[in-house]
């Protein structure tokens, strides 16, 4: 009994730092690293970049609900068709930039802090981009529970600003003047740009 116990324990201690390291936070944003890492040594056009790093931003991202929040109040006013036509632009704007600014491979690494923090039922992760002989990027995510998993629902440029909240500004104009469609043709043009 006295030798189980001991076992028992020990597997415990060993298997704790583990555990720490295993957030589901985390392995989302380490699976949106991976994914970006690899699309940068892949190199290739932009199209097969696109290819590869879509389905990890659908794994990765909340893409319903960051339209939504990108959109502010004016999101419960628009049709449901058109709100499903705001998505699907959303998600072709996002993987564009994402596949736009991670288009090549110099030596650059991600790297996650350990603490994963709380905020108000959401979680942050912080990252920084390090590449040899420039500064590092600080990049955070704000990642909320959805449907069992952790998806990404805002990004922080060096940890101060919000994707998100800079979208609402942009957005809110475009939608006031020309409404929806014109919404969605404004994120096609983003997309056609792909820089962030």
């Amino acid at each position: 009994m006295r030798r189980w116990i001991a076992g028992a324990l020990l597997l415990l201690a060993f298997s704790t730092p583990a555990m720490a390291q295993t957030d589901p936070a985390r392995v989302t944003v380490q699976t949106l690293d991976n994914g970006l890492l690899a699309i940068m040594k892949a190199k290739g056009t932009e199209k097969s970049r696109t290819q590869l790093i879509a389905p990890t931003i659908d794994r990765a991202f909340d893409l319903p609900l960051m339209t939504r929040l990108a959109v502010g109040p004016g999101w419960t006013t628009i049709a449901p068709s058109d709100q499903q036509a705001l998505v699907a632009a959303f998600r072709r704007m996002t993987i564009a930039q994402y596949s736009t600014n991670f288009d090549s491979w110099s030596g650059e690494t991600f790297t996650i802090a350990p603490e994963i923090e709380s905020r108000a039922g959401d979680k942050l992760v912080r990252t920084t981009l390090d590449a040899p002989g420039k500064d590092p990027i600080k990049i955070s995510y704000r990642l909320r529970a959805s449907g069992g998993d952790w998806k990404i629902i805002d990004v922080f440029y060096r940890n101060s600003i919000s994707q998100i909240a800079m979208r609402r500004s942009d957005f809110a104009s475009v939608l006031a003047k020309e409404g929806a469609k014109g919404l969605v043709t404004h994120l096609d043009s983003l997309a056609v740009k792909g820089s962030f």
